[in-house]
Protein backbone atom coordinates (compact mmCIF):
# COMPACT_ATOMS: atom_id res chain seq x y z
CA UNK A 1 0.00 0.00 0.00
CA UNK A 2 1.18 3.33 -1.08
CA UNK A 3 1.53 6.38 1.48
CA UNK A 4 0.09 9.71 1.06
CA UNK A 5 3.10 11.60 0.45
CA UNK A 6 4.00 8.64 -2.21
CA UNK A 7 1.05 9.23 -3.85
CA UNK A 8 1.19 12.88 -4.08
CA UNK A 9 5.01 12.47 -5.42
CA UNK A 10 3.54 9.98 -8.56
CA UNK A 11 0.96 12.90 -9.43
CA UNK A 12 3.34 15.75 -9.77
CA UNK A 13 5.72 13.12 -11.82
CA UNK A 14 3.38 12.89 -13.66
CA UNK A 15 2.00 16.91 -14.11
CA UNK A 16 5.70 18.12 -14.06
CA UNK A 17 7.41 19.47 -17.49
CA UNK A 18 10.90 19.96 -16.07
CA UNK A 19 13.63 17.65 -16.22
CA UNK A 20 15.66 18.64 -13.30
CA UNK A 21 12.46 18.67 -10.92
CA UNK A 22 11.33 15.16 -12.54
CA UNK A 23 14.60 13.81 -11.12
CA UNK A 24 14.17 15.31 -8.22
CA UNK A 25 10.81 13.99 -7.35
CA UNK A 26 11.88 10.28 -8.44
CA UNK A 27 15.26 10.94 -5.96
CA UNK A 28 12.43 11.43 -3.22
CA UNK A 29 9.99 8.52 -4.58
CA UNK A 30 13.06 6.24 -4.10
CA UNK A 31 14.02 6.89 -1.28
CA UNK A 32 10.17 6.62 -0.04
CA UNK A 33 10.91 3.01 -1.57
CA UNK A 34 13.56 2.16 0.83
CA UNK A 35 16.54 3.14 -1.16
CA UNK A 36 19.46 4.32 0.40
CA UNK A 37 21.60 8.26 -0.84
CA UNK A 38 24.53 6.33 -2.63
CA UNK A 39 21.79 3.85 -4.21
CA UNK A 40 19.85 6.91 -5.36
CA UNK A 41 22.71 8.70 -6.65
CA UNK A 42 24.32 5.61 -8.47
CA UNK A 43 20.51 5.16 -10.39
CA UNK A 44 20.17 9.00 -11.28
CA UNK A 45 23.50 9.20 -12.35
CA UNK A 46 23.87 12.48 -10.13
CA UNK A 47 26.12 12.84 -7.06
CA UNK A 48 25.59 12.12 -3.71
CA UNK A 49 25.55 15.30 -2.29
CA UNK A 50 22.63 16.33 -5.25
CA UNK A 51 20.56 13.62 -3.57
CA UNK A 52 20.85 14.82 -0.34
CA UNK A 53 19.66 18.13 -1.24
CA UNK A 54 17.02 17.36 -2.98
CA UNK A 55 16.02 15.20 -0.07
CA UNK A 56 16.29 18.51 2.15
CA UNK A 57 14.46 20.32 0.23
CA UNK A 58 11.41 17.92 -0.24
CA UNK A 59 11.76 16.98 4.00
CA UNK A 60 12.10 21.20 4.50
CA UNK A 61 9.21 22.72 1.83
CA UNK A 62 7.82 19.72 0.48
CA UNK A 63 7.26 19.28 -3.73
CA UNK A 64 7.21 23.36 -4.35
CA UNK A 65 11.06 23.16 -2.94
CA UNK A 66 12.13 20.87 -5.56
CA UNK A 67 11.84 23.42 -7.98
CA UNK A 68 14.91 25.40 -8.90
CA UNK A 69 15.32 29.18 -7.55
CA UNK A 70 15.18 31.99 -10.09
CA UNK A 71 18.10 33.55 -11.42
CA UNK A 72 18.56 36.92 -12.04
CA UNK A 73 16.17 39.69 -12.01
CA UNK A 74 15.42 43.02 -9.95
CA UNK A 75 15.23 41.14 -6.83
CA UNK A 76 16.33 44.29 -4.26
CA UNK A 77 14.25 46.68 -6.80
CA UNK A 78 12.79 49.72 -5.26
CA UNK A 79 10.18 50.62 -7.21
CA UNK A 80 8.52 48.02 -10.27
CA UNK A 81 9.79 49.77 -13.89
CA UNK A 82 5.95 51.19 -14.53
CA UNK A 83 6.17 52.82 -10.93
CA UNK A 84 9.47 54.48 -11.74
CA UNK A 85 7.67 55.56 -15.19
CA UNK A 86 5.43 57.25 -13.08
CA UNK A 87 8.18 58.99 -10.56
CA UNK A 88 9.57 59.91 -13.49
CA UNK A 89 6.99 61.24 -15.55
CA UNK A 90 7.17 64.73 -13.78
CA UNK A 91 10.19 65.44 -14.66
CA UNK A 92 9.93 64.52 -17.94
CA UNK A 93 7.59 67.14 -19.01
CA UNK A 94 9.63 69.22 -17.20
CA UNK A 95 12.87 68.17 -18.91
CA UNK A 96 10.71 68.47 -22.27
CA UNK A 97 9.86 72.38 -21.31
CA UNK A 98 13.97 73.30 -21.88
CA UNK A 99 14.21 73.15 -17.74
CA UNK A 100 17.60 71.41 -16.26
CA UNK A 101 17.11 68.35 -14.14
CA UNK A 102 18.89 68.72 -10.95
CA UNK A 103 19.47 64.92 -9.83
CA UNK A 104 19.70 66.42 -6.29
CA UNK A 105 15.84 67.21 -6.37
CA UNK A 106 15.47 64.00 -7.71
CA UNK A 107 17.40 61.99 -5.59
CA UNK A 108 15.34 63.63 -2.71
CA UNK A 109 11.96 62.84 -4.65
CA UNK A 110 13.16 59.00 -5.18
CA UNK A 111 14.29 59.07 -1.66
CA UNK A 112 10.79 60.51 0.34
CA UNK A 113 8.93 58.06 -2.76
CA UNK A 114 10.93 54.39 -1.58
CA UNK A 115 10.93 55.90 2.40
CA UNK A 116 15.12 55.66 2.84
CA UNK A 117 18.44 57.03 2.05
CA UNK A 118 19.82 55.75 -1.52
CA UNK A 119 22.97 56.43 -3.03
CA UNK A 120 23.62 58.44 -6.03
CA UNK A 121 24.57 55.81 -8.29
CA UNK A 122 21.12 54.55 -7.88
CA UNK A 123 19.57 57.49 -9.22
CA UNK A 124 21.93 57.82 -12.59
CA UNK A 125 20.99 53.67 -12.64
CA UNK A 126 17.38 54.47 -13.01
CA UNK A 127 18.20 57.35 -16.01
CA UNK A 128 20.20 55.26 -17.69
CA UNK A 129 17.34 52.07 -17.59
CA UNK A 130 14.90 54.81 -19.03
CA UNK A 131 17.07 55.98 -21.47
CA UNK A 132 17.54 59.38 -20.19
CA UNK A 133 21.21 60.58 -21.00
CA UNK A 134 23.53 63.42 -19.68
CA UNK A 135 23.21 66.43 -22.01
CA UNK A 136 24.99 69.47 -20.62
CA UNK A 137 28.33 69.45 -18.26
CA UNK A 138 28.32 70.98 -15.25
CA UNK A 139 30.47 74.33 -15.51
CA UNK A 140 32.19 74.01 -12.81
CA UNK A 141 33.05 71.35 -10.18
CA UNK A 142 30.85 71.69 -7.30
CA UNK A 143 33.66 71.50 -4.14
CA UNK A 144 35.55 74.58 -5.72
CA UNK A 145 36.65 77.46 -3.73
CA UNK A 146 36.98 80.72 -4.86
CA UNK A 147 38.93 82.03 -2.50
CA UNK A 148 41.73 79.36 -2.66
CA UNK A 149 41.98 80.05 -6.48
CA UNK A 150 45.46 80.96 -7.46
CA UNK A 151 46.06 83.07 -10.37
CA UNK A 152 47.54 81.66 -13.34
CA UNK A 153 51.07 82.23 -13.79
CA UNK A 154 52.02 82.98 -17.76
CA UNK A 155 54.58 80.90 -18.94
CA UNK A 156 58.14 82.64 -19.68
CA UNK A 157 58.45 84.88 -22.59
CA UNK A 158 62.08 85.11 -23.16
CA UNK A 159 64.16 81.53 -22.61
CA UNK A 160 65.28 80.81 -19.25
CA UNK A 161 65.12 84.40 -16.69
CA UNK A 162 63.26 83.57 -14.01
CA UNK A 163 62.21 85.40 -11.05
CA UNK A 164 64.28 86.60 -8.32
CA UNK A 165 62.56 84.49 -6.12
CA UNK A 166 63.14 81.52 -7.66
CA UNK A 167 67.01 82.18 -7.19
CA UNK A 168 67.84 80.16 -10.65
CA UNK A 169 70.83 80.48 -12.62
CA UNK A 170 69.65 82.49 -15.72
CA UNK A 171 71.64 81.64 -18.99
CA UNK A 172 70.98 82.96 -22.42
CA UNK A 173 68.77 81.54 -25.05
CA UNK A 174 69.75 78.33 -26.60
CA UNK A 175 69.36 80.42 -30.03
CA UNK A 176 72.57 82.32 -29.35
CA UNK A 177 74.64 79.21 -29.54
CA UNK A 178 72.87 78.14 -32.54
CA UNK A 179 75.30 79.29 -35.78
Amino acid sequence: MQSGSSKRLKKALRREKDPVVRQRIQMVLLREDGKTQPEIAELTGTSLSTVNRAHMAYDNGGVNALRPKPKGGRRRENMTLDEERRFLAPFAKAAGAGELLNIRELKIAYEEKIGHPTSDSTIYNLLARHEWRKLMPRPFHPQRDERRKKPIKRGLSQGCKQSQAHHRIQRPAIARYVR
